[in-house]
């Protein structure tokens, strides 16, 4: 039990959490716990690559726009797909398919374009590798936003079903975190962390570490592709502006807040950086007669990065997971029986 501890810690406190705000019935606080969900799933998803390897990627957030866009042209608007993406192919101008199919191919592609991708960046290693993910981003954004035949280019593209409810979210970050939970107990998972903490060494032992960056990259960009399907059926509408350095920044504070090395530090930095642009939104429209300036949220997230950078660099979890109420290691208590 101590073992899953964190996957089962995680899960029904997330189910405790959809289950109050859903028997609230606030719309708006639902809008805010969706958005969070999705952010969960994507911080996840960075958890299992930057977590695992120790590489900052600030790459992951083109695979969302890939998975957005690539649902978006299965399930947008079927009487108006041509209007607004008129170069796609005569099959998907004409077809419709479901949400569920429509995010898992948006995964796939965006997985298949990691593979492409990480051919070439996972042979890099620290600062070159990050600023390898870096201009990939900089390089899809800018595909994506003169593609307007079929991204709309600097258009918005309207008329998504909004599908991705409290409970679909739920559901959705929940596989996520299992998924992310169980690669980093795997033997991938420790040979990537090896990796991170000594490469040399790790090299040394056999490990290949290209292949471990490369798998580790694929498998995280294909959740980050079904994070994109669920932000769009979200907002309900897709801009290629919003997948850019402003999501790419708040996601990479959110894993640094929480802990880059803990999958719970990463649900608890998505938590905790949410409830704090929420509470400092709602005060930028006023509450009650208090008001603050417009912007605040940024500076509060800002704040609260450098406040953690300097007094906490591992994060509000301390890069580790929390086991809460067990005490002891598995190991050493087994120790301890076989010694008595």
């Amino acid at each position: 039990m101590r073992s899953y501890w964190p996957l089962v810690m995680l899960s029904l406190g997330l189910l405790i959490i959809v289950a109050i705000v859903d028997l609230s019935g606030d719309i708006i606080l639902a809008q805010t716990l969706i958005e969070g969900l999705v952010r969960i799933v994507i911080v996840a998803s960075l958890y299992m690559f930057v977590g695992n390897s120790g590489i900052i990627s600030f790459g992951h957030i083109a695979f969302v726009m890939v998975g957005a866009y690539v649902t978006a042209w299965q399930t947008c608007c079927p009487y108006t797909r041509e209007m607004f993406m008129p170069g796609l192919p005569t099959y998907l101008l004409n077809n419709t398919h479901h949400f569920i199919p429509a995010i898992l191919l948006g995964g796939v592609v965006a997985a298949l374009v990691a593979l492409v991708a990480g051919f070439a960046i996972m042979r890099l290693s620290g600062i070159a590798a990050s600023i390898g993910t870096f201009a990939f981003m900089m390089v899809l954004y800018s595909v994506y936003l003169r593609w307007s035949t079929w991204t709309s280019g600097a258009s918005s593209v309207i008329g998504l079903p909004t599908t991705t409810t409290p409970w679909v979210g739920y559901v959705y970050a929940v596989i996520t975190i299992a998924a992310a939970f169980i690669y980093s107990r795997s033997k991938w998972g420790l040979a990537l962390r090896a990796s991170r903490d000594d490469e040399v060494a790790s090299k040394a032992a056999g490990v290949n570490v290209f292949g471990q960056r490369l798998l580790a990259f694929v498998i995280s960009a294909f959740f980050c592709g079904m994070a994109g399907g669920l932000f769009g059926h979200f907002l309900g509408m897709l801009t290629v502006d919003s997948f850019y350095l402003g999501m790419t920044f708040i996601t990479l504070s959110m894993l640094v807040v929480g802990g880059m090395q803990s999958l719970t530090g990463a649900v608890v930095g998505v938590t905790v950086i949410s409830v704090v642009i929420d509470v400092l939104r709602r005060l930028e429209t006023g509450i009650g007669g208090v008001s603050i300036p417009t912007s605040s949220a940024e500076v509060g997230v800002g704040l609260i990065m450098l406040l953690i950078l300097i007094f906490r660099r591992t994060g509000i979890t301390g890069n580790a997971e929390i086991y809460w109420p067990f005490k002891a290691d598995i190991s050493t208590s087994g120790a301890m029986k076989r010694q008595s």
